[in-house]
């Protein structure tokens, strides 16, 4: 983890599929951008949709997404996942697991009690989470504690 909180870096792993969805992403990053640096995909990285509406071959503009996000997860200290929805966004629930390959701080946040699973959301994403929070509050405020704690550390 980068140990210097004033160039700390947060992925925003979130759907982004409509107006409602990137205005909650919006929020969110405005919220945690006081605290550390937010690669947020739709804002920061590249879009399908516009890639191939400005007429870049399908193969070639998953290619750039992919490539674009995968870079900006192993420059990231810390993914903050939204894993609103009755199940996870496929997007999301691969980026999770990528960051947990890297040994990445990953924390979800669940404000919509809607699951597929009696048991909950799948176990694979919930376990991949080091903390999953009810609320946006709640997660802002533990990643402030947490940068706070480095700082104290770092001196």
């Amino acid at each position: 983890m980068n140990e210097d909180p004033s160039s700390f870096r947060v992925y925003l792993a979130a759907p982004l599929f409509n107006d409602s969805e990137r205005s909650f992403n919006l929020r969110l990053a405005e919220l945690i951008s006081p605290m550390a640096e937010v690669f947020l995909p739709q804002r920061d990285g590249k879009l399908m949709r516009d890639l191939v509406r400005s007429g870049m071959p399908l193969t070639a503009a998953r290619e750039l997404v992919f490539e674009a996000d995968i870079n900006a997860l192993k420059h990231c200290d810390c993914v903050v996942a939204v894993l609103d929805g009755r199940t996870v966004d496929e997007g999301v629930a691969f980026e999770i697991g990528y960051a947990r390959a890297l040994d990445k701080l990953c924390l979800g946040v669940k404000t919509d009690d809607r699951t597929l699973l009696a048991t909950g959301d799948n176990p694979m994403i919930v376990a991949a989470c080091n903390e999953i929070f009810g609320s946006v509050l709640e997660l802002v405020h533990s990643l402030r504690g947490r940068l706070l704690s480095i700082r104290k550390l770092v001196g």
